[in-house]
């Protein structure tokens, strides 16, 4: 079944049939064909598989977790794909990373949601863990969801990601997590997210060691 799913998730991918001046990757998500740019020259502007088992999933499950009109903030935001799927399904999002990324982030989202989506989507700066009240004040950023997807890859800021994911989420934000597991340290990671946070297990794929995760403050309000 693992198996299955995968090779669903990746037949969502496509290529130009012809060699074009600026490279570019095709995803087919929403209903939609969705063109990102990427670059090769840092982690954060190449589509990574668990963006791709996000996509999937929240389109897959889209009456469970319904996106639209919701409030919904993507960290890491990469190449803009997650922010983009997100945003045609209805939702309004806030994709965000880090400064030297937000040309390409900002091409991709523009390119591939405008006249397309109920809710133009934002690109805003997020260097996690700075200056977190000035940019998104807790008084007036209200999010539903917060999505991610790779965000823990040989990163020297787990504490100030764990700052930020604390930041950001009220008591009835839902966190969707996608993680790939490689190195000890980022696997640590989950143990200390834990503390702060319920964690649920909604989907596993063991053939690219890659887990989906929900998540909620700990100690809510239970309805």
């Amino acid at each position: 079944e693992d198996e299955q799913i995968v090779a669903e998730i990746m037949r969502r991918r496509f290529f130009p049939a012809l060699i074009t001046h600026k490279a570019w990757e095709g995803f087919r998500f929403a209903d939609h064909e969705i063109r990102i740019t990427e670059a090769t020259d840092c982690y954060g502007a190449v589509v990574w598989p668990s963006a791709l088992v996000l996509c999937y999933f929240l389109e897959t499950n889209s009456k469970q977790y319904n996106l639209v009109d919701k409030n919904v903030i993507e960290i890491g935001a990469g190449t803009g794909l997650v922010s983009i799927v997100a945003s045609l399904l209805g939702a309004l999002v806030t994709a965000t990373d880090l400064p030297e990324l937000l040309g390409n982030l900002q091409h991709n989202v523009l390119h591939n949601t405008k006249l397309k989506c109920k809710h133009q989507p934002c690109v805003k700066e997020l260097s996690w863990g700075i200056d977190l009240e000035k940019n998104f004040p807790r008084s007036s950023c209200q999010f539903d969801y917060i999505l991610a997807a790779d965000v823990v890859y040989h990163h020297p800021f787990l504490d100030e990601l764990l700052l930020t994911f604390d930041h950001l989420c009220k008591n009835d934000t839902v966190i969707l997590w996608a993680m790939k597991f490689r190195l000890e340290k980022e696997n640590q990671f989950v143990d200390r997210f834990q503390a702060l946070f319920d964690l649920e297990v909604i989907s596993d794929f063991p053939s690219l060691n890659i887990t989906l995760y929900k998540a909620m403050r700990k100690g809510r309000m239970k309805v």
